[in-house]
């Protein structure tokens, strides 16, 4: 029984000890990282760009929140790494370009290949297309074994029709050959004679065969001398019936469209392409055509016809001209169209490193240690799931293929934070980063040998412009000690700088108890 209580005790005395170290542990801990966090200012949680240097409710109607100094230390809102980072640079920790999925790839100028994959629409060829209108007034009496999409053979009987206009021109013709027969037989008649009968003959099968009479028939009168009433319409040529409008006992006027007869042993292929894709083809070139349904491959040459511009699409129309063997290709049928390209030497990246925004396209490049810089680019062809760039990069660089809108995001919360809105900047003088755009509209900016340069205010432009080729020369390597210093920053207005910009508070020197002299970009502040 004694035992018992014992180990009761025992266990009582272990808690009790668990706790009191848990408690010393927590309050002492917190107490001390508590201690050792110094609260800079606050800021708007929605608005970065809005500072005070006193805790209290937002415009937005939220809670200010502070900034620590130990936060910043390593960010872009610390004054000294803000002047020797690239200007608009951003900065992300190694974590959290862990956790968003931050990629890179190596910038590299080389030659391209790409391949060109269009889509195409089968049509026949125009010369290879034949009508057969009426000449004359008339009705159907009958119709052959013929409908639309069969395919026909020359000289092959459509259909059969009558008219009246038919029977004087037979009447005349017969009436000329019988002369002709009767000349030809008496040796006496003059040779003149008979040259002129012989143009009358000729004249009356003109005749007929512009009223619509085959060579057939009229070589079949010829011979028989015999008068039909039933004239036959026949195919001109081998292809397929695209059109027919013809049913027996129809009544039809001078002119109407009967049949449209298409040979479609060469077919034509309409592409529609962009208008910097257009000077791909040339005319001659060989192009693979592709049937996806059939799994077979075909060569057409590109016509030598000029691309016709369509207003509707904002496109240009090339034409192919390629061999069907077989029919494979029948009309309005859509293929694919593989071109392959290639060019000289050129930077081209993965379309999905490009941030587009409608009005500018932005890339992040890599600087390591976590500093991103957002780079606005001009680029030209896009070759599929990648994009040629024309201005904006270099060789040797690195560029964020992956996770850059993540980075895109961070990147407008800190620029908000540093009052950069447009196009980002340094300030030669006092080597804080600017907004260009706003620099200029507020007059802060010099032109020096033909090259624009932007400021914060207007004591850093006029500075610069009493010594311009010193600031210039050592603008890439100068980093002053005092820069690297951290400051203490509060919300207060200068004149001179945008909301972003801090200015250290009065105070005496810790070492000298004098008051404390800092240079800002060319303005003392005691």
């Amino acid at each position: 029984m004694k035992t018992g209580y014992r180990i009761v005790l025992l266990l009582l005395v272990a808690a009790g000890a668990f706790l009191t170290g848990s408690l010393v542990t927590y309050y002492g801990g917190n107490h001390k990282s508590t201690a050792e966090r110094k609260i800079l200012y606050y800021v708007d949680p929605m608005n970065p760009a809005f500072k005070s240097a006193k805790p209290g409710i937002a415009p937005c109607g939220m809670a200010l929140e502070p900034v620590y100094a130990d936060k910043i230390s390593s960010g872009l809102t610390d004054p000294g790494v803000q002047a020797s980072a690239v200007p608009g640079s951003i900065y992300i920790s190694t974590e959290r370009q862990q956790l968003i999925g931050v990629k890179v790839m190596n910038v590299e100028k080389s030659p391209w290949t790409y391949t060109m994959r269009v889509l195409g629409r089968v049509t026949p060829d125009e010369a290879l297309v034949y009508v057969i209108n009426s000449s004359v007034e008339g009705w159907i009496r009958a119709i052959y074994d013929n409908s639309t999409g069969s395919i026909v053979k020359e000289n092959e009987i459509l259909a059969s029709f009558y008219s009246p206009e038919f029977l004087s021109a037979e009447q005349a013709y017969i009436y000329a050959l019988g002369s002709l027969d009767r000349f030809s037989a008496d040796s006496k008649e003059p040779p003149q004679q008979i040259e002129l009968t012989n143009k009358n003959v000729k004249q009356y099968e003109d005749a007929l065969r512009n009223i619509g009479m085959s060579e057939l028939q009229i070589a079949e009168i010829r011979r028989t001398r015999q008068y039909t009433e039933n004239i036959q319409l026949r195919s001109p040529a081998k292809g397929f019936v695209t059109v027919r409008n013809v049913t027996t006992g129809l009544r039809f006027e001078k002119g109407k469209e009967l049949y449209r007869i298409a040979d479609l042993s060469r077919v034509w292929i309409l592409a529609d392409v962009f208008e910097n894709e257009a000077s791909f083809f040339r005319p001659g070139q060989r192009v693979k055509i592709e049937l996806p349904y059939q799994k077979r491959s075909l060569y057409a040459q590109m016509s030598n016809v000029l691309p016709q511009f369509d207003p509707a699409t904002r496109t240009l129309r090339i034409r192919l001209k390629a061999d069907n063997p077989g029919y494979v290709m029948r009309p309005d049928m859509f293929v694919n169209v593989e071109l392959p390209m290639s060019g000289p030497p050129a930077i081209i990246i993965p379309t999905d490193a490009v941030v587009d925004s409608g009005l500018r396209k932005t890339v992040f490049v890599d600087h390591g240690n976590g500093y991103f810089e957002p780079r606005q680019l001009e680029t030209g062809r896009l070759l599929g799931d990648r994009v040629e760039v024309t201005r904006g990069l270099m060789p040797g660089e690195k560029i964020v293929v992956a996770g850059n809108f993540l980075i895109d995001s961070e990147s407008r919360m800190q620029q908000a934070a540093l009052g950069i809105t447009e196009k980002a900047g340094r300030d030669l003088i006092c080597g804080m980063n600017i907004d260009e755009d706003r620099s200029k509209a507020a007059g802060f900016m010099k032109t020096y040998q033909g090259k624009e340069y932007f400021f914060c205010s207007t004591e850093c432009r006029d500075e610069f412009a009493k010594t311009p080729q010193r600031y210039l020369s050592s603008a890439a390597t100068q980093v002053t000690v005092s820069s690297l210093q951290p400051k203490v920053n509060i919300a207060i207005d200068h004149p001179a700088h945008d909301a972003g910009k801090m200015i250290p508070p009065k105070g005496d020197s810790p070492k000298t108890g004098q008051k404390m002299k800092t240079t800002d970009g060319g303005h003392n502040h005691d």
